[in-house]
């Protein structure tokens, strides 16, 4: 696909459902007892994969555009799929259905494509392992395809080397089967949709600073669940309406949970101007996003705020390119384990359009302000990457091709329908 600079965006848009949260409603839902009314659901590739997993274990699942229905089995329904679990490109699915999957009475092998068979899955192997589950890496690699037999678990305090929702998400939900408290304790605070979504379902679940407890389930209920708009898809467009001149967006509707809404600081931080309008606080928080052409400068970005911003540090070095002065990213050591290795792929495509980016073991450090031109880049499949190009191709002058930009259909499909319609305003 090719961009060309191009002018000012205006207008509104409606962000497709957060992703995180499409994911958790289907398999809670499969679960609980009764049934779950899901609106805004993400139709994207990997929640399409979560769904296809769970109507394999026999649970009844009916989908209209971005509403679905879960009709739950219950804590202990699910059935032994007759067919290895294909995954597909989703870390997410692999990570906490293995958790659930580690309390049944039958055996499973979980698969997926040629990508997520390369991310590194022992970070739950080892937890999961200590409460007594049977799981095991088919190839001895560490990597899918995972072979887990259910049985019977035990709580433990799982002190996590990462700050990872996927992590901590797969020993709560294994702590839903097993005896005793189970407790996650991170490094820092990850995102929190996990503990605020079991809560609402009926789990007895607690947080106590960057501890997360979890006592053995009788039964969840059915909920009824909107999914706010992603922020994680907002990004670009945040970014887009901060860097393109001319340009203002409202984005509605976006989650602004706050272990997930790093962005919006790291904006500001860089002189972004963005305003949240109409913030609901009920549930999960949502707002309005305002966000206006601005004159950025660079900024430093470590520490506790790395895991409230994970998948969106790729456009904010996108954003630091164009930014005066020096932008550190540190920290962020995880971006190495994503779809793609994101701190090698963004530091080589940025380079080919004439950015001053550096790598460094964690992060990157970006000498904004360069002009960039278009060049070939390579998404490596990665939708965040294909994204965040599609923006600094906007902004580049000549053309830019981006390799492999049908996978933005993992998380937004509609992400190139909506930056063009933005455009010809």
């Amino acid at each position: 696909m090719i961009f060309k600079k191009c002018g000012s965006l205006k207008g509104e848009i409606t962000i497709p459902g957060d992703k995180s949260i499409s994911h958790r409603s289907v398999m809670f839902g499969s679960i609980a007892k009764g049934p779950t009314r899901i609106s805004n659901f993400l139709q994207g590739a990997d929640c399409l994969s979560t769904i296809s997993c769970f109507r394999a274990m026999g649970v009844e699942i009916e989908q209209n555009g971005t509403n679905v229905l879960v009709h739950g089995n219950g804590l202990r329904g699910l059935k032994e799929p007759k067919n290895i679990l294909d995954c597909g490109n989703s870390g997410t699915t692999v990570r906490l259905i293995s958790g659930i999957l580690s309390g049944q009475d039958f055996p499973v092998t979980l698969t997926g494509d040629d990508s997520i068979k390369k991310r590194p899955m022992k970070r739950i192997m080892t937890p999961l392992t200590q409460m007594g589950a049977k799981i095991t890496s088919v190839k001895d690699n560490g990597c899918v395809p995972l072979s887990i037999t259910g049985t019977a678990l035990h709580g433990i305090h799982y002190n996590s080397p990462v700050a990872s929702a996927q992590v901590k998400s797969a020993v709560l939900l294994a702590g839903l089967y097993a005896e005793g408290e189970t407790k996650v304790t991170e490094p820092a605070l990850s995102r929190n949709h996990t503990e605020l979504m079991l809560k609402n379902f009926g789990a007895d679940i607690r947080s106590q600073g960057t501890t997360a407890i979890i006592r053995p389930a009788g039964e969840l209920y059915g909920q009824d669940i909107t999914v706010p708009g992603d922020i994680s898809s907002a990004a670009f467009f945040l970014a887009a309406g901060l860097l393109i001149p001319g340009s203002e967006i409202l984005i509605r509707n976006v989650g602004i949970n706050p272990t997930r809404n790093g962005i919006l600081k790291v904006c500001r931080d860089m002189g972004g101007d963005v305003s949240l309008l109409n913030v609901q606080t009920e549930g999960e928080p949502t707002a309005d996003l305002l966000v206006r052409h601005s004159s950025l400068h660079g900024t430093v970005i470590g520490g506790d705020i790395i895991p409230t911003l994970i998948d969106e540090l790729p456009m904010i070095a996108a954003m630091a390119c164009f930014a005066e002065g020096k932008t550190i990213i540190k920290d962020a050591g995880e971006l190495k384990v994503k779809e793609s290795n994101r701190i090698e792929v963004m530091v080589k495509n940025l380079t080919a359009m004439g950015a001053d980016v550096e790598e460094t073991k964690d992060g990157m450090i970006i000498r904004g302000g360069k002009p960039l031109c278009g060049a070939v880049i390579d998404s490596r499949m990665d939708h965040r990457i294909a994204m965040t190009f599609a923006v600094a191709g906007s902004l580049a002058e000549g053309e830019t091709q981006i390799l492999g930009a049908e996978c933005v259909g993992i998380s937004y499909p509609e992400f190139f329908r909506d930056f063009n319609r933005l455009a010809e305003k």
